[in-house]
């Protein structure tokens, strides 16, 4: 039985993204495993109608040849959940009220059903996509999403042959994997590549789709620094050639049959191909892999920040040339930013004298540093270029990225505003947004708490007020505020109305 997450409806109303690595538990064939879509090795080129001989375009026969010995189709045994229903889901009693009669029943019905699976024998499923080896010993790469429920792991070369494989590390931040076969080999590898590849390249992948293993596709590089909001640090290529569930960790390869990128999600209303699919960067999957074959993880360096995006009324708030760059809206206490001297209201600029476009790139370039190493950060604080070391610190398990992007406030006239003092005394409490304001068309809502005004700390409206208008006489375009709510702290920029 085919199930999908979505119904067909459901998909044509929007595109989504889906997991690409086939799962079979049970019988049962999940074809969307989160909005995600992952994917195998297998990428397709863009088919055309006319003979190649006629257009001039190459083959890629040669390179197929050369690059498929090295590919395998990834198998993955998993541990079905114990308590959960034929469709993989739990079962839950209905909203009722306490005490009603039919509580009891539902309760006895869910406990018969749990104990009947948990005093049974354990049941499996069956999860698949690709890999490559990157070494005649038999190391490989995967996705992480393959492989993170593994059991048992086995490949299939292509030509047949069946190995056991065993996990050497797992990094989900970038969705790769590490594995090792338990044979040394020799094996036909493949190299990564050393140049990037340009947006109308031609790029060809191999790999398992829908099981069908030793599949090859081609297409073209479609764009480059692509963010799908799949993790802390996307950075994916797009292509277009066609890539299916089961593509998942698989490779893409340039025409001198080097690896460009590891396949890992498409964009689909169906779950099925449409010619939009992501592959991780090859120099994003060598240094991950290089971490997890030297320890098992990856370290990555951390800062301490919570950072924000500039918009054009925070930049014209606080002088800034233009809207590059990563705002601090908050420098964590304890950490390597706030030992430095950053500061809210700091706008770092640079890392180690390259440009940093935004709060992206600020994450993933801190991230890339191992910790313990120092990095030179420059930002801008009240007009002033300056510059700071800092030894950056191990990325805490908890924290998602090495400097942590909160989400960016819409840009914020402070008018429709009704302040009163806070209860204890640090800032001044928004108790009410007019609708119709321009406060609530930028997203201040009732409950935040500003706790400066152009840098400056407020704890009365008045001194709300006062900041305002000595602003707009100034000609100030906007002013700056510092707001807290549950959510953390940012920045909002409040732009005057024009006359």
């Amino acid at each position: 039985m085919m199930k999908f997450l979505t119904t067909p409806a459901a998909a044509s109303r929007r595109l989504r993204a889906r997991l690409l690595a086939g799962v079979a538990i049970l019988g049962i064939t999940t074809l969307g495993l989160s909005s995600l879509v992952s994917l195998s090795p297998n990428v397709a080129f863009a088919q055309s109608n006319a003979p190649v001989a006629e257009q001039g375009l190459p083959s890629f026969a040669d390179i197929v040849a050369k690059v498929r010995p090295a590919v395998v189709s990834v198998k993955v045994k998993v541990e079905a959940a114990a308590a959960s229903d034929d469709d993989g889901q739990e079962f839950s009693i209905p909203d009722l009220p306490p005490g009603h009669p039919l509580e009891k029943f539902f309760k006895q019905f869910r406990d018969q059903g749990r104990g009947s699976k948990k005093n049974g024998p354990k049941q499996f499923g069956m999860a698949q996509g690709s890999g490559f080896f990157i070494s005649a010993d038999g190391y490989l790469v995967t996705n992480n999403h393959v492989v993170e429920n593994a059991v048992e792991v086995t490949l299939t070369t292509d030509d047949g042959k069946t190995l056991a494989a065993k996990i050497i590390g797992r990094d989900p931040k970038s969705d790769l994997a590490l594995l090792k076969t338990l044979d040394n080999g020799p094996y036909a590898f493949v190299p990564f590549a050393s140049v990037t590849p340009r947006v109308g390249d031609w790029v060809v992948a191999v790999g398992n789709p829908f099981g069908l293993g030793g599949t090859v596709t081609a297409g073209i590089v479609s764009a480059r620094g692509r963010d799908i909001g799949s993790g802390p640090y996307d950075d994916y290529i797009q292509i277009d050639a066609p890539v299916n569930r089961g593509n998942s960790g698989g490779p893409t390869f340039n025409l001198n049959g080097e690896v460009v990128g590891v396949n890992t999600a498409i964009y689909s209303p169906s779950g099925g191909s449409v010619g939009i699919a992501f592959a991780i960067p090859s120099e994003t999957v060598a240094s991950v892999i290089g971490s997890l074959k030297d320890g098992g993880s990856v370290a990555r360096g951390y800062l301490g920040v919570q950072i924000q995006p500039v918009t054009q009324d925070i930049a014209d708030s606080l002088s800034l040339p233009d809207t590059k760059g990563a705002l601090v809206a908050e420098a964590q206490a304890g950490t390597p930013a706030s030992d430095a001297g950053l500061r809210p209201g700091d706008t770092i600029i640079q890392v180690n004298d390259e440009i940093v476009p935004g709060p992206r790139e600020l994450s993933k370039r801190i991230a890339q540093v191992k910790p313990g190493e120092t990095v030179k950060i420059t930002y801008i604080r009240a007009g002033k270029e300056l510059t700071a070391s800092v030894k950056l610190a191990s990325l805490p398990d908890q924290k998602t990225a090495a400097a942590d992007p909160v989400t960016a406030p819409k840009p914020t006239p402070a008018f429709g505003l009704t302040l009163a003092p806070s209860k204890d005394g640090s800032g001044v409490l928004v108790t009410d947004v007019d609708p119709t304001g321009v406060g609530s068309e930028k997203g201040m809502q009732k409950g935040d708490v500003i706790l400066e005004i152009g840098g400056k700390p407020v704890t009365k409206p008045a001194e709300f007020r006062a900041a305002m208008d000595e602003a707009k006489k100034d000609g100030r375009k906007a002013v700056i505020l510092r707001v807290k709510n549950d959510e953390g702290i940012r920045f909002v920029a409040l732009a005057f109305p024009k006359a």
